[in-house]
């Protein structure tokens, strides 16, 4: 219920201050979040599968974030952003769309 709380309120807050990205992370953000959902529907399976570990989740999501922004910043070094970024949001989407699929599977029997 904390939490649910927590997200009401980080979107109410966020409506009112309008928080801006600066111009040189707009490309990571979109990245960062999906690497973000990955980890969020890994933890949601984990605690379905009874194997949650708040330690494992708060440092997956953590490294998930930033192995993410670190490939697609190497790919912007190397002229290749756009190829990078697809590949990680193309790894990324199977991850969660497999999460997606066991967590289904647990909820519905099916």
């Amino acid at each position: 219920m904390i939490a649910v709380l927590g997200l009401i309120l980080g979107v109410v807050v966020g409506f009112f201050v309008r928080p801006e990205v600066p111009t040189a992370f707009e490309p990571y953000l979109p990245i960062a979040v999906v690497a973000a959902l990955d980890a969020v529907f890994g933890g949601l399976r984990a605690m379905l599968d009874g194997i949650f570990d708040d330690k494992v989740f708060v440092v997956s999501f953590l490294s998930n974030v930033v192995v993410a922004a670190l490939i697609v910043f190497l790919g912007d070094q190397l002229g290749v952003g756009a190829q990078l970024s697809t590949g990680v949001v193309v790894v990324l989407g199977i991850r969660i769309f497999s999460n997606v699929a066991a967590i289904r599977r647990h909820v519905f029997r099916a």
